[in-house]
């Protein structure tokens, strides 16, 4: 009896024994291995989810972000240095060190980020890994070490970048996370990006940050370190990176031509004051009675030995800028005549402007170019089949300027310019410029470096032997705006013509790109002249970077380009050389509010 009371003793103390060991080695083991990653345990919430951070499934994350919408490029492998040092980095060290080198910039370097940086990071880069022969190269002496830091580059507006940098790569790191996942870490990840997002603002340089923006930078800094150390697949976030980036790209491109397609559609649209203007000159010039829809001084039309300008415009406050600025720097403003034509639709508004604001001593007629009966005969249907999608370049005003001698068949030399010029200096000494024989004056656009430069091939296609075998791709281009045209060597030469066979050859296949430049080019191949770089200055409708000097210094300055003087789109800092010969005090400029 005694012996059966003992056996059953020791049976049942047996399996008490493994009821109470046998968990506490399970559990020991498992809390041997969890606490392996004490990151690891935030991001995945409880011990059940372990099994979700196998790679697949995150490769498996990537590949549904890009199914929504981003593509990845081609990829490149980028080779780094030795980075070693940064992974063994603590965060103390960082904090420590967070004034000087982010070891979480050089870790996402070597996953991959380079977000609208990637030069600017590489040279940092390049500083650091390759030091002089003879030192260490470790980022820990890199950020303890002033004279190296000195070395490197401050970067403009610094702490603003890098603020928009944490946040794309705050917002990477939660797409590695499980779907609808609700850890510390990603709940604190969103919480970071609000903060620094908000702490940015509309900043756009480093001194329009607040205080509290460097704390909100450190706070993300040390955000992302824990998710870097959860993730370390640096294939999944570079390929994850990559993707992002392209996708940005492929946005910001799409933005570019659609602004460049509205600069272009502003350009070519008429301001309502401009239209407004126009209404009401035209209906004032048709209350006039015929006798007074006539300028004086009809004689010196024709006169040779008079200064004569063209302008072909259907802009009128454009045309009176064009002859107030001849006006005021003219020394002998009593030989001067101004030829403005343009269409039956402009015609009574520019007529009646110029007689209530007549130019002063010198001349002037407004023609009608719907007047020129052998125009629609002879060369309107060369015009008509000018195809562009801007009816600026189809427009038959641009291109009558090749058709100057049927235009004024009494006049021997002639300035044309554009409607879109000022004057700065007396233009009398055109006259007595030397021609050399030659049909054009003009300034050359052939000097490397400078944002007027273009080439012959650059506006004519020269892969087609016809083009090739008749014109040098190295010659020098010209511009339009201000040109001298010899009249009479032009109808010697018959340059119309040459257009007209210009015209015809381009039907039959696309050499050149739209516009009258190209025919320009072609039509007086080897009959230009060039003219003193003074004379003529581009690029106040397109490049902002045009020194004041530069326009001081010239005679003419062209606001060629989309970003015309009179829109709202136009460069702000060029507008007051147009605005000081605009009549803003007018009563027709007050009703129509152009101010």
């Amino acid at each position: 009896m005694k012996q059966a009371l003992r056996s059953q003793r020791i049976i049942i103390l047996s399996f008490l024994s493994i009821s109470v060991l046998v968990p506490i080695v399970i559990v020991s083991n498992r809390l041997k291995n969890f606490t392996a990653s004490s990151a690891h345990r935030e991001f995945v919430g409880d011990l059940s989810t372990i099994k979700y951070r196998s790679d697949v499934v995150r490769l498996h994350a990537v590949q549904q972000e890009t199914g929504e919408g981003l593509k990845e490029p081609t990829l490149v492998v980028y080779k780094d240095g030795d980075f070693n040092s940064v992974d063994r980095r603590n965060s103390s060290d960082e904090s420590k060190n967070s004034g000087h080198t982010r070891s979480s910039d050089f870790l996402l370097e070597r996953n991959g980020t380079n977000i609208g940086h990637r030069e600017e990071i590489l040279e940092i880069k390049r500083q650091i890994v390759a030091p002089p022969t003879g030192r260490k190269s470790t980022q820990a002496s890199v950020g303890r070490n002033p004279n190296v830091q000195s070395n490197i580059r401050r970067l403009p507006d610094e702490k603003i970048r890098e603020m928009k940098n944490q946040v794309i790569r705050a917002k990477a790191f939660l797409n590695f996370a499980p779907p609808n996942s609700n850890t510390n870490l990603v709940k604190e990840l969103k919480l970071r990006i609000k903060e620094v997002e908000r702490a940015v603002g509309e900043a756009t340089k480093d001194s329009d940050l607040s205080r509290s923006a460097v704390q909100r930078m450190r706070a993300m800094e040390n955000s992302l370190l824990k998710a870097s150390r959860i993730y370390t697949d640096c294939s999944a976030m570079a390929t994850k990176l990559r993707a992002m980036t392209y996708n940005s790209d492929e946005q910001l491109r799409a933005h570019q031509n659609q602004a460049t397609y509205l600069f272009q559609l502003a350009a070519r649209t008429t301001p309502k004051g401009l239209h407004c203007l126009s209404m009401r000159l035209t209906a004032d010039y048709f209350a006039l009675q015929p006798a007074e829809q006539e300028f004086p001084n009809k004689q010196k039309l024709h006169d040779r030995d008079l200064y004569h300008y063209a302008v072909f415009s259907d802009n009128v406050l454009a045309c009176s800028v064009v002859v107030n600025s001849i006006i005021s720097a003219a020394v002998e403003p009593e030989k001067i005549v101004f030829h403005i034509v343009t269409d039956a639709l402009n015609l009574p508004s520019i007529t009646m402007w110029f007689l209530l604001n007549p130019p002063g001593k010198a001349t002037i007629e407004v023609k009608n170019m719907d007047d020129f009966g052998w125009l629609s005969s002879t060369y309107g249907t060369v015009l008509k089949k000018q195809d562009s999608r801007d009816p600026r370049y189809t427009s038959a005003l641009n291109h009558l300027r090749f058709y100057l001698p049927d235009v004024f068949p009494e006049l021997n030399k002639i300035v044309l310019l554009d409607h879109d010029v000022v004057v700065h200096r007396d233009l009398s000494g055109l006259w007595s410029f030397d021609m050399k024989g030659k049909v054009n004056g003009a300034v050359e656009t052939c000097r490397e470096g400078e944002p007027s430069f273009r080439r012959m091939d650059m506006l004519i296609d020269f892969s087609d032997p016809i083009i090739a075998e008749r014109f040098d791709s190295a010659a020098c281009t010209w511009a339009f705006g201000m040109n001298v045209f010899d009249l009479l060597e032009w109808r010697r030469q018959n340059l119309t013509a040459v257009y007209h066979k210009y015209i015809q050859l381009g039907e039959m296949k696309q050499f050149w790109r739209a516009g009258s430049l190209p025919l320009g080019l072609v039509t007086f191949y080897n009959q230009t002249v060039a003219l003193d770089q003074r004379w003529h200055l581009l690029g106040l409708g397109y490049d902002s970077g045009v020194g004041r000097s530069e326009i001081e210094r010239a005679a003419v300055i062209h606001y060629d380009g989309n970003m015309k003087p009179w829109l709202e789109t136009g460069i702000a800092k060029y507008k007051s050389y147009w605005n000081k010969h605009v009549k803003y005090k007018h009563p027709y400029l007050q009703l129509c509010n152009i101010h």
